[in-house]
């Protein structure tokens, strides 16, 4: 009997020692509320457009053999978009590579023939001219005969083919009308009242909806200098970095256009939790837990979140909500027992 009782109560002390340390908010990672000065933004809607969109046009006269892309297709830098028949470019260069090798060997024998003094200088001068012309013959064949083989001039999307096989061209004939995706920039409206402050600081970045507000430095702006006598606002270009962000030309996005500098609160965007429409953070103060509801601003591109209401500087938030609410319950029902 005796065991059974000191069984029973290493068990409870156990299992009191368990509740103990996991409501322990000693065992909490906190982060501190931080005062730092933070951009002031301006947000307004802007819409993707590409740089570059132009149409590649024919460079020479013939009969179209291939149209190798179609309207909305993805073609890459470099990409065969429109052959031409190249018979008689192609025999052009084998009859030009003919008399270039001719005149190679003219080249050779004369050069030997002078070494030796058995013909005058003026000899081999005639010959390097002649190998000169030759080789310059072969290069303008090559030249005609690539040209027969139109490419992408950078990566992007097929908007219009203007042609089809079997019809003829000349130089200057539409081929092909294409976007760029490699070079994408983001149109926006800036009110009169922000535009000295935009044009001074000269700062922005591309806030994507819909990749969870991901958003991008902008890299340069091209700012209108007038406004629109109707809207009152000033148009402004802003040129994304180069690669993929998620983003094609129509899309809708959010241009923040930086306007000045601000003292503001901040935490950690992890120490917030969202519960029905009440936004809240668990404080850590010694040993105490408190749920506190806050009132948040801006979440910055470094993950920090603005705090407009309902905490002061140098208290401590927990990172880990959900641990932290868990331990809350425990230390409230074990006041309660």
């Amino acid at each position: 009997m005796g065991g059974m009782q000191r069984i029973a109560c290493s068990v409870l002390a156990l299992a009191w020692a368990t509740t103990s340390t996991a409501a322990d908010p000693a065992a909490l990672q906190r982060a501190e509320v931080t005062e730092q000065v933070v951009a002031q933004e301006q947000v307004v809607d802007a819409v993707i457009e590409a740089v570059n969109q132009s149409t590649v046009s024919s460079e020479t006269s013939g009969r179209i053999t291939e149209v190798l892309v179609d309207v909305d297709d993805y073609v890459a830098k470099g990409e065969i978009v429109v052959r031409f028949r190249d018979r008689e470019q192609q025999a052009a260069l084998n009859a030009a590579l003919a008399r270039a090798g001719e005149a190679r060997s003219n080249f050779n024998r004369v050069k030997d023939l002078v070494e030796r003094k058995l013909v005058p200088a003026a000899e081999f001068d005639k010959a390097e001219a002649a190998l000169k012309s030759a080789n310059a013959e072969v290069e303008q064949a090559q030249e005609r005969l690539e040209r027969t083989v139109v490419r992408a001039p950078y990566s992007g999307i097929v908007m219009k083919r203007h042609v089809e096989p079997g019809e003829s061209a000349n130089p200057g004939t539409p081929l092909v009308t294409g976007l760029s995706l490699e070079s994408l920039r983001a149109i926006a409206e800036v009110s009169q009242f922000h535009i000295d402050a935009v044009r001074k600081l000269y700062k922005s970045r591309i806030i994507i909806p819909t990749q969870a507000g991901l958003s991008v430095e902008g890299e340069n702006m091209i700012i209108s200098p007038y406004a629109d006598p109707k809207s009152h606002t000033f148009r402004v270009r802003i040129n994304l970095p180069e690669g993929q962000h998620g983003v094609y030309p129509g899309m809708f996005v959010k241009a923040a256009f930086v306007t000045g500098e601000e003292q503001r609160l901040l935490i950690p965007a992890s120490a917030v939790v969202h519960r029905s429409e009440v936004t809240a953070v668990y404080v850590v103060d010694g040993e105490r837990i408190r749920f506190r509801q806050i009132r948040v601003g801006r979440t910055l591109p470094d993950e920090q979140i603005e705090v407009l209401a309902g905490l002061e500087r140098g208290e401590q938030v927990a990172l880990d909500p959900i641990r932290a609410g868990v331990m809350l319950k425990e230390m409230r029902a074990g006041k309660g027992s």
